[in-house]
């Protein structure tokens, strides 16, 4: 095996077909992983001279890769491409030779790192790179990171039948809502896929308007990185997206995303009049995200990150990210340092979300404030 280190752009976009190829045989892997992801991020948000992807080789064919990042936090730190435009990050090992490739990937990453710390975050369990981790060979530390939700890969009545009596008829009379409404579902080709992002986006910022949008969702880099990444991802089968028609407008739109045993709902958009006509969004896109699940046999359908209430009410099953951090053995100091920030960061963070929720709660009993609306961050 042999390890080298990308930094130059113009090489990583030449990897498309290597890394499209290990990306198929990683099966660990998510879209967040996937070359059409990863190089539009970096067109949109990567720091010239910052790159850091570790490769290995084997007889001349990719068997690992690290896509990282320097960045500086104040200390010199070694972070997964993606951003916190991403669910998921992780490496990606070769299915044939994980153990191999993941003590080579290890090593080569420990040479990159230099004075730096690693921080790998948003690793789901069962990650590749736990075995990153497993084979490092200096100091590290594993913290909890984000929670998701996941329900299990099922028809829609299922689902509904897995909740309690008074709520599934709820849900069953949104189902029959729907039906008479006649919304009609259109899978969007590859082609299409840039004009269908920006309806959305356009959607998205009316559905949250005044109800605090995430900032990010409206920027132009955001709409180039999701349309170039969207486009490429359904063209390889690593993405869906839908649009819902009313009367031949489009009114709605969602991007599902897709991995080996797992489905998830990214983004979606929904203009607001749908709401006045009392149509449930998050019951028509779970309908359609758990219809596509079970029929392309995925294992799971993903709320994602987040602990909305709204997704609560589907009786999920709560999935801790973790935050893997490594260090050389002269950087120990450092990296308890660096843990111990992020953890008491972590507090006072859930702290501060305790007690916004108790006042909201509050204030909502006193019918001072409407309650939050529903919908995919």
């Amino acid at each position: 095996m042999t390890t080298t280190v990308c930094r130059d752009p113009a090489a990583f976009a030449a990897l498309a077909a290597d890394w499209r190829a290990l990306h198929g045989r990683c099966r660990a892997a998510t879209p967040f992983q996937s070359h059409s992801w990863l190089h539009s991020w970096w067109l949109s948000y990567g720091t010239p001279g910052r790159l850091r992807i570790v490769l290995v080789r084997r007889g001349g064919r990719l068997v690992a890769a690290a896509p990282l990042m320097l960045t500086y936090r104040p200390l010199p730190v070694l972070v997964p491409l993606g951003g916190a435009i991403s669910d998921f990050s992780d490496v990606l090992l070769d299915d044939s030779c994980p153990g191999p490739a993941a003590a080579e990937l290890a090593a080569g990453v420990h040479r990159a790192a230099r004075g730096a710390l690693v921080d790998l975050r948003e690793v789901r369990p069962g990650a590749a790179a736990e075995r990153l981790y497993a084979a490092w060979p200096g100091p590290r530390r594993r913290l909890a990171d984000s929670v998701t939700l996941e329900l299990p890969g099922m028809p829609m009545d299922d689902l509904v039948g897995r909740l309690a009596g008074p709520r599934a008829r709820r849900v069953r009379a949104k189902l029959r809502r729907l039906d008479a409404l006649g919304i009609e579902e259109r899978t969007v080709p590859a082609g299409d896929v840039p004009s269908s992002v920006r309806t959305m986006l356009r959607l998205h910022g009316l559905q949250w308007q005044g109800r605090g949008v995430t900032p990010e969702h409206l920027r132009p880099r955001f709409a180039a990185h999701l349309a170039r990444a969207t486009r490429e991802m359904v063209g390889s089968g690593d993405a869906v997206l839908t649009e819902y028609r009313v009367d031949g407008r489009v009114m709605a739109a969602d991007i599902l995303l897709m991995s080996a045993d797992l489905a998830g709902g990214y983004l979606y958009g929904a203009d607001p009049e749908l709401r006045d006509r009392k149509v449930d969004i998050t019951t028509m896109l779970m309908r359609h995200d758990a219809r596509h699940v079970v029929d392309t046999g995925r294992g799971a359908l993903s709320l994602l990150r987040g602990t909305e209430p709204y997704k609560l009410h589907w009786r999920p099953v709560p999935v801790t990210n973790q935050r893997l951090l490594l260090a050389r053995r002269a950087q120990a100091p450092a990296l308890g340092l660096y843990a111990a920030r992020i953890t008491c960061r972590a507090l006072a963070a859930g702290l501060a979300r305790d007690r916004m929720t108790s006042l909201r709660g509050l204030r909502t009993r006193l019918g001072a404030v409407p309650a939050r609306g529903t919908g995919r961050p």
